[in-house]
């Protein structure tokens, strides 16, 4: 027969093992948990990684900051991303995702749509519609700190989009579910003409790239992909109830940002870097406007394949 004493220490080791075992941080060291707190390393990573965007550095930064540190938002955090390819939406929206949730695109709380794959046919609306509500719901109801990017806007068919209005509009629920913690951003290149007459306008007139605010863009923003037609926000309920808290510009890129794009890369990849090798890359990206050549077309977007055809 078991000693009292005996089955009583095997008790209380046995209780002791499941309490930590199932204490949080111990579990989510191995299984990914929901919410995990937003590290302070944002700003870190985003002087590191992203190139040329002052603004666009700015007022995520503050956006992000302010949204996770206030312990009840009103509504969940929109962000609406503009600018031409390779400027770094993509690549913003990586970071941030990997901020909130370590695994980043990896994570089963970060959601990444593509207009072009997951909403292909413009005659499958009112499914595609229905469709993202029951996923959208889904998800915020196993982690109020989802993210969900939504990727090539400016091919996304209009209306489809509306169908998530009532997620972010200043609802305490929705069914009985609280979307106010979870983080939405849209990325797309419609607006990137208007953000870079912009930029070339300022430096015409002999203005600092770095002198450009938010406010000499995000009305431009707003009015003009209100008003694309080539745009998934064309008349979107989701503007004309402002329910986007920034329209974040992101600006062309000059050769000097291609070239800290280039020096990054390499580091990257672990070679020693030569300035010989990043001029050439430079070089041989192409410029607008055609005289002066002070933009990249491509941004930083094909920095890498130009990069391939220089390693020994």
């Amino acid at each position: 027969a078991l000693e009292p004493l005996s089955v009583g220490l095997a008790l209380g080791v046995a209780s002791a093992l499941t309490g930590y075992l199932s204490h949080p941080r111990f579990y989510c060291s191995y299984v990914e948990c929901c919410p995990v707190p937003l590290p302070a390393a944002l700003k870190a990573q985003l002087d590191d990684r992203l190139f040329g965007q002052h603004l666009a550095k700015d007022v995520v930064l503050k956006a992000v900051l302010g949204f996770s540190n206030n312990p009840s938002p009103k509504k969940p955090l929109m962000l609406s991303l503009h600018g031409w390819a390779g400027t770094g939406k993509n690549f913003l929206s990586q970071i941030l995702a990997e901020q909130v949730h370590p695994a980043g695109l990896r994570s089963k709380f970060v959601h990444l749509f593509l207009a072009t794959l997951h909403f292909p046919h413009h005659d499958q609306v009112k499914l595609y519609k229905e469709q993202l509500q029951n996923w959208i719901r889904g998800n915020v109801s196993a982690c109020p700190s989802s993210v969900f990017i939504f990727d090539e806007m400016d091919k996304m068919h209009p209306g489809v989009i509306d169908a998530i209005k009532p997620f972010l509009d200043y609802y305490e629920e929705v069914d009985g579910v609280s979307y106010r913690k979870a983080i939405f951003i849209f990325l797309s290149n419609a607006g990137g003409d208007l953000i870079n007459k912009a930029a070339l306008d300022f430096w015409t007139s002999g203005k600092r790239r770095e002198d450009i605010q938010l406010k000499d863009l995000e009305p431009l923003l707003s009015v003009g992909v209100f008003n694309n037609k080539n745009s998934g926000l064309w008349h979107s309920s989701i503007i004309d109830r402002n329910l986007i808290d920034y329209f974040v510009p992101f600006l062309p890129l000059e050769q000097r940002h291609v070239k800290m794009c280039v020096r990054a890369e390499m580091t990257a990849r672990g070679y020693a870097v030569d300035e010989k090798i990043v001029q050439a890359v430079a070089d041989e990206m192409t410029y607008f406007p055609k005289e002066q050549k002070i933009y990249s077309d491509k941004g930083c977007k094909t920095v890498q394949a130009k990069l391939d055809i220089h390693e020994d």
